[in-house]
């Protein structure tokens, strides 16, 4: 992994500081004064998105290098930068992914830079991590396998991506609970911010490939009324209906229907008619991506969002048939059928009110829609009151939960918001709460290029217990380098 080390003699500007002149995080350390503080010169925007972008590339050169091994690309799941250890546990499809949206996320914010008429990192950089990507997608197929499926509207054989990863390319086992749609839906998105980075049509088709996937999965079963009950199962072995598996796939429909605006491309799919027999449609590519992308944020909308707290649950549960996929025959061919589901139940993760985010401001972008603007205010607001709250001691630095994945779940948070910023300029202050607790982490905490799990306090003291989660190292790079893009472009 050595050929994509980059030298590590980067340059560090002023840190823990916010464009147009906001102070971030003031560290413990700091004296006092009274609670007045020293004014903060500001850092002109360019200066911060350079920064920005080279932390990025600094934490990704420096994660390729400690928890990938071998041609094929296997990820340890864990790396311990003080001792220099990896784990013997890979990591999972979806933790892999998070690499992929890492180098996405550079490779935006080299392209940013340089459309804005600053090319120096983009010449340096560009190429090297183009040819990283490249790899990194090739050996998804260490995770891919076939299976056949029977959904709601007929059975098909599938090429996907299972949760773990097999002993080849293609060779990972995908059947019942194996493979989630959740998985599926982070690699689409990345995919196509692959497609876009690059404008690789190989990125595309697979994006386009697993979509259908994706929405033969979506329940077209009908009520009473002749409505689809809609929604998408957390993976085709279960019957409970996610939030992660609807939320993140709004936002890359809408991409879908852009890309193919004007154009006089079809997809064709399956459909449940009024007297439940099954049949095929056939429809331009750009409506039915965006229609789709409607129906799921609506389903979302309507089903999971908790109007106390204004976040989404986990997902929809109590189902009425103890769990189990129900089936039925219609004109001698099986097809999957409605499971009714009672309750929104579970906790309330960063990342599903993340993905809403991403999705409103995706559809107000296609549609000019106020309904989705009034969403995405709405969103962001009651998502940075419920999920951010003030570091003690830390002056602009804001804590997140981040037990389990949660460094993960924050890190769509904060791609929401900078999506979202376009639409509704006050996202970015949300935004801006990540660069600060970022920047705290790396002018106190940063080791051998990495930062810790928890950005405001550091690593553990016991140095044999600092195992770092692949995933979280990608994320802190992502958000570095989606903050350097939306520095040039608020």
């Amino acid at each position: 992994m050595k050929s994509y080390t980059l030298g590590r003699g980067l340059c560090a500007f002023a840190a823990c500081v916010l464009a147009l002149g906001v102070a971030g995080c003031k560290s413990d350390n700091e004296p006092d004064n009274g609670g007045i503080q020293p004014p903060t010169p500001e850092i002109p925007v360019s200066e911060l998105t350079l920064t920005n972008t080279q932390r990025a590339i600094e934490i990704v050169d420096a994660a390729v290098e400690n928890y990938f091994e071998g041609t094929g690309m296997a990820m340890s799941r864990y790396y311990n930068p003080y001792n220099g250890q990896k784990s013997s546990e890979l990591g999972s499809v979806w933790m892999y992914t998070s690499s992929i949206e890492a180098v996405n996320s550079v490779l935006k914010s080299l392209k940013a830079q340089k459309e804005a008429g600053k090319s120096s990192l983009y010449d340096a950089n560009f190429s090297r991590y183009s040819e990283l990507l490249s790899k990194l997608v090739e050996n998804l197929d260490f995770y891919a396998g076939t299976y056949t499926l029977t959904s709601y509207t007929g059975t098909n054989e599938w090429t996907v991506y299972g949760v773990n990863r097999g002993s080849g390319k293609g060779a990972a086992a995908v059947d019942g609970i194996l493979n989630v749609y959740d998985d599926q839906m982070w690699i689409v998105r990345e995919l196509l911010e692959s497609y876009d980075a690059t404008g690789n049509s190989a990125y595309l088709q697979k994006a386009e490939y697993l979509t259908s996937y994706v929405l033969d999965g979506w329940d077209c079963t009908l009520d009473e009324n002749g409505n689809q009950h809609g929604g998408i199962t957390w993976g085709p072995g279960y019957v409970t209906k996610h939030s992660c598996s609807n939320g993140p796939m709004v936002a890359p429909l809408v991409k879908l229907a852009e890309i193919y605006k004007g154009k006089s491309d079809q997809i064709t799919y399956g459909v449940i008619n009024p007297d439940n027999s099954r049949s095929r449609e056939t429809k331009a590519k750009a409506d039915y991506y965006l229609e789709m992308a409607a129906a799921v944020y609506d389903y979302q909308m309507t089903h999971l969002l908790n109007p106390s707290t204004g976040v989404f649950d986990d997902m929809m549960g109590g189902d009425d048939n103890g769990g189990q996929i129900r089936y039925e025959t219609v004109d001698g061919e099986t097809y999957r059928a409605y499971v009714h589901l009672n309750d929104r139940v579970g906790t309330a993760y960063s990342y599903n009110t993340g993905t809403m985010i991403s999705g409103a401001a995706a559809l107000y972008r296609a549609t000019s829609d106020s309904n989705y603007l009034t969403d995405l205010h709405n969103l962001c607001d009651k998502s940075f009151s419920f999920f951010a709250a003030p570091a003690a001691g830390k002056d602009g630095c804001y804590t997140f939960a981040i037990t389990g994945f949660n460094n993960w779940f924050n890190n769509v948070l904060e791609r929401g918001y900078v999506e979202a910023v376009d639409a509704y300029p006050g996202a970015g202050a949300y935004a801006e709460a990540f660069q600060a607790n970022l920047d705290y982490a790396y002018d106190n905490f940063l080791y051998n290029h990495m930062l810790p799990p928890n950005l405001l306090v550091g690593w553990n003291s016991d140095r044999g217990r600092n195992n770092m989660e692949a995933m979280f190292t990608f994320a802190f790079a992502a958000e570095y380098a989606s903050l350097a893009e939306y520095q040039l472009t608020k």
